[in-house]
């Protein structure tokens, strides 16, 4: 009988436990510290056929800036296709607006069909300033154009 009733008593504890009621505990979610990568492209006008743009990703108060160069739009009637490759030689340029140079990078690519993205210069700049960046290409052309952005770092 003893036997039984420690049984009892077991089970009729474990039932007790199950059916109180047990106050949720919630994890609290950590607080989202990423933020956002804004970017921000400047047009320049055509360059033998090609668009080059000067840009900038904006995280926080880090800066990467990068140039890209592209086709500017459909091959006209009766152009070779693929166009033949050219080289060029690029300048990618960025400055804190009224500050100093994050730097300046020159360089050669070769250019022929897809979207060639010309990187090089990155910093930590403060915030509320403005960042100008300035890219231009040359190749077997004169009177290049710079593709330039002027991009205000917000944090």
């Amino acid at each position: 009988m003893n036997r039984m009733s420690r049984a009892t008593w077991i089970a009729a504890g474990a039932v007790t436990l199950l059916a109180a009621p047990v106050p949720a505990i919630a994890a609290t979610p950590a607080a989202a510290t990423t933020t956002a990568t804004v970017t921000t492209c400047g047009y320049s006008s055509l360059q033998a056929g090609l668009a080059t743009y000067a840009c900038a990703d904006v995280t926080g108060d880090s800066v990467a800036v990068y140039g890209k160069i592209g086709l500017a739009g459909p091959p006209s009637p009766g152009t070779p296709w693929p166009p033949a490759p050219k080289e060029l030689v690029t300048h990618l340029s960025a400055n804190v607006t009224g500050g100093a140079s994050l730097g300046t990078v020159n360089g050669r690519t070769v250019f022929q069909v897809s979207t060639v993205r010309v990187d090089g210069i990155s910093s930590t700049v403060p915030c509320g300033s403005t960042v100008h960046v300035s890219f231009d290409v040359e190749g077997f052309w004169s009177g290049q154009v710079p593709a330039t952005v002027d991009v205000p770092v917000v944090c």
